[in-house]
């Protein structure tokens, strides 16, 4: 059992330029519904009770200005695991919707990675690997 009877990530909150803007894409592109819609800060976006809580940048503002490089300690990628069937299925949905993914081969599972409309890196990952015949 995990300690404190943690049932694992619930989210990720991430700062946005346009909030709209994301919210469609997380709905649109990766399938994410909304939850907590009582909520009018942040727009949370989830699957299976995990996703992202999609904040205005201006609310918690970057340390940094924009134009500067981002420092080193960040988040580098949200990863979403997928069964096969489902990663076939995004492969195949954002190659027809135009979205650049790129595959890896890590050897224990396989991976997609794309770019939110802000950048952010999200990782589509399975771990059900197809077997030669």
């Amino acid at each position: 059992m995990a300690r404190f009877n943690n049932k694992g990530l619930d989210h990720v909150a991430i700062g946005v330029s346009d909030v709209e803007r994301s919210q469609r894409f997380y709905e649109e592109t990766l399938g994410l519904e909304r939850v907590h819609e009582s909520w009018e800060v942040p727009i949370v976006m989830a699957a299976e009770g995990s996703g992202i809580a999609i904040f205005p940048k201006e609310l918690h503002p970057s340390p940094t200005p924009d134009d500067v490089e981002a420092p080193a300690v960040r988040i580098l990628h949200i990863a979403f695991r997928l069964d096969r069937a489902g990663f076939d299925a995004a492969r195949r949905a954002l190659g027809e919707q135009g979205v650049p993914a790129r595959f890896s081969d890590h050897r224990i599972s396989h991976s997609l990675y794309l770019s939110d409309p802000d950048g952010h890196q999200i990782e589509l990952t399975t771990y059900e690997l197809v077997t030669a015949p």
